[in-house]
């Protein structure tokens, strides 16, 4: 029998990077602060808190989905992975493009 691989858990935090209280989004579950973009490297899958790496997830870049929508995509800064997120729709969108712009000037 397979588990599911997304445990909804949409609760609020205090970001790690920032320091700033983040509430919950109430449409699927939150797993990054939407003033500074991070997250912790803490799930194995979205949702289970089983990742026992707990690094800092930086935004490196972003990408556009089949839907119109984005993702961000992170790298741990302790152990290097990339991973990708949905963004939210409250996300910082003043620094999604000034990671892009950065990007973009870095090629």
């Amino acid at each position: 029998m397979e588990t599911k691989k997304f445990k909804m858990l949409d609760e609020p935090f205090t970001c790690v990077v920032c320091n700033k209280k983040v509430e919950p989004l109430k449409y699927t579950a939150r797993d990054h602060c939407p003033f500074c973009l991070c997250s912790i490297h803490i799930d194995n899958n979205p949702g289970d808190r089983a990742n026992p790496c707990l690094g800092i997830l930086k935004p490196i870049d972003f990408e556009k989905s089949k839907n119109d929508s984005y993702k961000i995509i992170y790298k741990c800064q302790k152990c290097g992975i990339i991973k990708k997120n949905k963004m939210a729709n409250d996300d910082n969108f003043d620094l999604v493009l000034k990671i892009m712009q950065a990007k973009n000037i870095n090629m």
